[in-house]
């Protein structure tokens, strides 16, 4: 028996075209597409506003292939992950994380990661395959409804720093953001959502060219190309050189400021001239660093440079003129911090 596709893979006009052909009325798939995308519903049989033939028809053609939750923890941070399982099996992990003023969803583009981050847990697990954007879909769904529960508010941010890289991904995170921003679906703009990167510098282009609203942050740890390709094999294939063109090209095209996400290691990037290379990379375009707090993943070979180094860092940029901020990481007690989603939670 053949299997039934998933309706979430067709688009609105799609969804008219069956209705016509099926000897309904064309309408029907806007009311089926709004059900999908603006109410995130996954059971035909909770669209109310169709006739129960209607939804029989839809039952006997398509499936809907949404996530599930299978394990929720919170810390004592008020931070939330989800253990969220795929239609076909596969585990992904995504994170609530509150503040006074805001709730951010921090959502998976892969199943494991396609690159070799040598201090981030989720590099550790071989790259299964890419998440739809549905998938995508369903993570910021799934954390507006927790926002809205624990927190009585409606999720304001997103940033795409969960498991895997999603520039290699880029066409589904680029469709799965079409449907959280449109009207049709969530309905949020843009420039609450941020696109991490380790920085794939042809894809970074395509971005620009393609005029995309939303921010981007850019995972850099070193300005030194032997440095990086120390913690960060994947420099080898693209040059701190070819990356910092390609920024260049996102900034003249977007005028957009660039994010740098900085963990500082004891050992690794602590000395002065690690912060003289990080200032003088930084002078092309207007940007902002992000100093990370680093969160160990069991290895020991990474550790937490010394705060003095980290007032250091802080200083000498400002003194420079480049924002800097420092992010303490939240979550940490449910393995929900930066650099640590491993699917632990499914053992």
């Amino acid at each position: 028996m053949q299997a039934k596709k998933d309706i979430r893979a067709l688009t609105k006009d799609e969804l008219r075209h069956f209705f016509k052909e099926n000897g309904d009325q064309a309408f029907r798939g806007n009311q089926v597409y709004e059900w999908l995308w603006n109410k995130g519903l996954h059971s035909f049989n909770e669209m109310t506003n169709l006739p129960k033939k209607t939804r029989e028809m839809l039952e006997n053609n398509f499936t809907i292939n949404h996530i599930a939750v299978d394990v929720m923890q919170r810390s004592s941070d008020g931070t939330i992950k989800n253990a969220v399982r795929l239609h076909d099996g596969l585990l992904v992990e995504s994170v609530l994380i509150p503040t006074d003023t805001r709730t951010t969803a921090c959502v998976s583009s892969q199943v494991g990661c396609s690159l070799n981050c040598t201090f981030c847990a989720t590099a550790q697990l071989k790259r299964m395959r890419n998440l739809l954007p549905d998938e995508i879909f369903d993570q910021v769904k799934v954390i507006d409804n927790q926002s809205r529960t624990f927190f009585g508010r409606p999720l304001s941010n997103i940033v795409f720093m969960g498991m895997g890289e999603p520039l290699m991904n880029y066409n589904n995170v680029l469709k799965a953001i079409e449907k959280i921003t449109s009207e049709e679906g969530l309905g949020m703009s843009p420039k609450r959502i941020t696109l991490s990167t380790s920085g794939v510098p042809k894809l970074i282009k395509k971005m620009a060219d393609d005029e995309v609203k939303f921010k981007l942050a850019v995972s850099l740890h070193s300005a030194i190309d032997s440095v990086r390709t120390q913690i960060m094999p994947f420099n080898e294939q693209f040059p701190l050189s070819e990356l910092r063109e390609a920024l260049a090209y996102w900034y003249k095209k977007t005028k957009n400021k660039i994010t740098y996400e900085y963990v500082v290691w004891k050992g690794i990037n602590d000395k002065k001239k690690d912060i003289e290379a990080l200032i003088k990379f930084c002078r092309f375009a207007p940007s902002k660093v992000n100093l990370i707090e680093y969160n160990p993943i069991d290895d020991g070979d990474f550790q937490q440079a010394d705060a003095s180094v980290i007032e250091m860092y802080q200083t000498m940029l400002e003194d420079a003129g480049i924002t800097v901020t420092v992010r303490r990481s939240r979550g940490k007690d449910i393995d929900a911090a930066c650099g640590q989603l491993a699917n632990k939670t499914s053992l």
